[in-house]
């Protein structure tokens, strides 16, 4: 389970840039759910994941995962209980390593590690066995340097990596946005599956309103730094593209409304 509880997070603060990018964030997340996060640049839905994965510490309220209280929680320490994959397909490996290498850092994560040799000849007939399972043809080349595979292949394994060790939470961040449409049709399949046979609790961030209707048993929809719309049950079910883009239209029409009244009220004040 993950619980926000009044978290606030502004940047540049008391300058003339200052960004309200969490306000007042109130939610939980039950075990085993899939939810998924739209919302328009600068909303606040990436600043959520990175305070839940600790890259970003709140300025105020508190952060539970799996009944622990994690608000303050080195992004090192967390890496215990979350996996996550980035919006780009090279970040979150070593792309000098051998795919065997990866994976078995992989195996490691969240764990002290040391010094000693962790890749055992032991481990390879595994590993072999479950990148099988991806449909990619990368058993055979677990000695290539990951940094040689094409962005679906290295976020495929990425995916696979994250979660080798089942986390207490799956964060995905945008992790078909680099990618090629083809290719992106491939990682979505592969993150259904991963997180239906894992029952993994999982939050995923995304700006493609077809993934946002079709994906997951909840849509929560951020914009200015507050959850706007939170969508789950039979409405998330019966939800279409158009619907979200409908409500994205008329959240714009409200902000230029409001804009709009700012600047009567001040040429009337002058």
């Amino acid at each position: 389970m993950l619980k926000f509880e009044s978290v606030y997070k502004t940047f540049f603060q008391k300058t003339p840039n200052e960004v309200q990018a969490l306000r007042n964030i109130n939610f939980t997340i039950e075990e085993g759910s899939f939810v998924v996060v739209i919302g328009s640049n600068g909303s606040g839905k990436s600043t959520m994941q990175n305070v839940v994965a600790g890259t970003i510490m709140p300025d105020a309220g508190s952060v539970e995962l799996a009944n622990k209280k994690i608000t303050y929680w080195s992004e090192h320490k967390r890496a215990q209980l979350i996996g996550r994959v980035f919006q780009n397909p090279f970040s979150g490996t070593a792309p000098n390593m051998t795919i065997a290498e990866n994976l078995a850092l992989a195996i490691k994560r969240g764990q002290h590690r040391g010094l000693r040799f962790c890749l055992k000849k032991s481990m390879l007939s595994g590993f072999q066995e479950r990148i099988c399972e991806l449909n990619m043809g990368l058993e055979d080349r677990l000695n290539n340097p990951i940094g040689t595979l094409s962005g679906g292949q290295r976020q495929a394994l990425t995916l696979f990596m994250a979660t080798m060790r089942r986390p207490e939470l799956l964060l995905l961040d945008e992790h078909t946005a680099a990618l090629d449409p083809k290719s992106a049709e491939q990682i979505i399949i592969l993150t259904e599956k991963i997180i239906q046979e894992k029952k993994l609790t999982s939050l995923m961030v995304t700006h493609s309103m077809q993934q946002a209707a079709v994906l997951g048993d909840r849509l929560i929809m951020m914009h200015r730094g507050e959850i706007v719309a939170d969508i789950s049950g039979n409405e998330k079910m019966r939800i279409r593209p158009d619907d979200l883009m409908n409500y994205f239209n008329d959240l714009r029409r409200r902000d230029l409304l409001d804009v709009t009244a700012a600047l009567m009220l001040s040429e009337n004040y002058c």
